[in-house]
């Protein structure tokens, strides 16, 4: 079931809510950006994402297919989320109200961003 949780960046100059069923499942990735900077990613429809402030004080940064906004606070440097058309990526360490017992009964997916196969999870996943 989708619960309402509120995040921020670290200074929270960014907040933002979210509608998310962590129950439906998260995402560990080991493409370089995830595995860097060790995201645990929650996927949500662009509906379920509001942007409640900063919006002026985030960058964003590209790579690869160009096609995900990876977007940071200018001012802390944390990621909260990223975007694509299709959907949003909230980490879920910027989370302020979300109990650590629903992070733990999280089930967890891994894919295989380094290599573009998101169907299967890569061969190794103990450092994600």
């Amino acid at each position: 079931m989708k619960k309402n949780y509120q995040g921020s960046c670290h200074c929270g100059t960014v907040r933002f809510e979210a509608d998310i069923d962590l129950s439906a499942g998260t995402v560990r990735c080991n493409c370089s950006i995830c595995r860097k900077g060790r995201n645990w990613l929650a996927a949500v429809s662009p509906t379920d994402f509001r942007l409640l402030a900063g919006e002026s004080e985030l960058s964003e940064y590209l790579f690869g297919r160009r096609s995900i906004h990876h977007r940071f606070c200018k001012r802390c440097g944390l990621r909260p989320f990223s975007h694509s058309d299709n959907f949003y990526a909230v980490n879920l360490a910027c989370l302020d109200n979300a109990d650590p017992s629903e992070l733990i009964a999280a089930p967890v997916a891994h894919v295989d961003g380094l290599h573009d196969d998101f169907k299967n999870p890569p061969a190794e996943t103990r450092h994600l």
